[in-house]
């Protein structure tokens, strides 16, 4: 079975990012090979090495895998929780954890373990390395200025403008908190940036999504001290300042998880883990999470008003125009499906406290 390291949207495709055939989640474990999957939603791609690019035909539900050899440039040594930014038709990765043999050593490297028999040696990088979708070639490009942030791990990453920006992660045997970016047109890094005001904890395995021009959201994680994490915040990089949203739920923690921006502003997360990984694994999670970061607009508004009180509404909503119709019709589907889903729990919720009841009396 392989193992999903990374999931990233590019124009029409979804670009799926693993680890190849590794086989264990830890933050320091070894991955074991270098391939990265493309879904594209419309249409076809290419790929690169030990790497597969997926052409569906929407129309009948076919997938196909292909695995792509023809590509230019080396790519980047084996590692895995690395992360990526797409900008300019280009796939640019930074970080992970991974392997390199004795001559591969270089200052972008933290030694975590070694086989001395081998000669083969595991740790964090910090380097950059570029795939060009267009070409079809690798290159690691010429970082000319500013600090790099440290070797690092399970990190979280997101453009904005012309800046890939980089937050916490696993360094050495601690967790970070730092921020960071990388000019993705100069190649120039910022060096850590300075914050007014509080920050968020120190973690590794989460999410930082970008929801406006110059805002960035960050989700749950794992923390310092081993507590998986369910704050959200959001930073403004002209301010540079970070405000916790405070009306998250605080019993939905989320790490190793995906997460996206909606259509309405809103930030759905979905699937990771809600333990400690490094010591207890009850199973993936598999409910969305939806974080509103701004209200919704008067439409969306009034077709959920409409949607909930359909009943009432009965004898006015077939005057509705034909596309308004359609969108309300949804809406009243879900609304529908959500109130039997809350009368389903409240049911259980009622005959589990009956039980309880009975049994301590």
């Amino acid at each position: 079975m392989k193992c999903i390291c990374l999931m990233m949207k590019f124009g029409p495709m979804i670009l799926i990012v693993g680890c190849g055939q590794c086989t264990s989640w830890k933050e320091s474990s070894p991955p074991l090979c270098q391939e990265v999957a493309v879904l594209a939603l419309t249409g076809s791609c290419t790929f690169l090495e030990d790497m597969m690019t997926k052409a569906t035909a929407i129309e009948d539900g076919t997938y196909i895998w292909e695995k792509i050899t023809n590509f230019e440039g080396k790519p980047p040594t084996p590692r895995d929780k690395l992360s990526c930014w797409v900008y300019k038709d280009r796939l640019i990765y930074f970080g992970g954890y991974g392997c390199r043999r004795h001559n591969e050593l270089q200052d972008c490297f933290d030694v975590h373990d070694a086989s001395w028999e081998e000669q083969i040696f595991w740790g964090w990088h910090n380097d950059v390395h570029v795939f060009d979708t267009k070409t079809q070639s690798w290159f690691q490009p010429e970082i000319k200025g500013g600090v790099p942030p440290q070797p690092r791990a399970a990190h979280a990453c997101a453009v904005l403008g012309s800046k890939g920006y980089v937050f916490g992660g696993r360094v050495l045997q601690t967790r970070m908190n730092d921020l960071h970016y990388l000019n993705l047109d100069t190649w120039t890094w910022s060096g850590r940036i300075p914050i007014n005001g509080e920050n968020p904890k120190h973690r590794s395995w989460h999410t930082l999504t970008p929801i406006a021009d110059d805002k960035l959201f960050l989700f749950g994680g794992l923390s310092a001290d081993n507590i998986p994490l369910s704050d959200g915040w959001i930073h403004n990089v002209v301010t540079n300042h970070w405000k916790q949203l405070t009306y998250l739920p605080k019993t939905r923690p989320r790490l190793w998880h995906t997460a996206c921006l909606g259509k309405e502003n809103e930030i759905m997360v979905f699937g990771g883990s809600k333990d400690d990984l490094l010591s207890l694994d009850t199973g993936h999670c598999n409910d969305l999470l939806i974080f509103q970061t701004q209200p919704y607009s008067l439409l969306r508004s009034c077709l959920d008003c409409i949607g909930k009180n359909a009943i009432i509404l009965e004898s006015q909503i077939s005057l509705l125009p034909p596309k308004l119709l359609q969108q309300v019709l949804k809406k009243i589907t879900f609304w529908t499906a959500a109130s039997h889903r809350e009368e389903q729990r409240a049911q259980k919720e009622e005959t589990e406290n009956k039980y309880q009841w009975i049994s301590n009396n």
